[in-house]
């Protein structure tokens, strides 16, 4: 099992730049593209909190386990 970011997506579907959105949850732009890629080994549960606020979701919506073999290369 993999858990696989969906933060692109979501922000894709709410239409909200990067830039903006990091701005607004207080980190880098760097970070958020680390996040939105999935290259990242954990989240603060502050910082997950903090971008559902912002995006309106659920954790689950940013978040999905999947089985290895269905996961997309990073």
């Amino acid at each position: 099992m993999e858990v696989v970011v969906r933060l692109d997506v979501v922000m894709a579907q709410r239409k909200v730049r990067g830039r903006d959105l990091a701005k607004e949850i207080g980190i880098t732009e760097q970070n958020l593209s680390l996040l939105k890629s999935g290259r990242v080994k954990g989240i603060r549960f502050d910082t997950l909190a903090k971008l559902c606020a912002a995006l309106d979701c659920q954790p689950g919506d940013l978040l999905e386990v999947v089985d290895a073999t269905e996961a997309q290369p990073t």
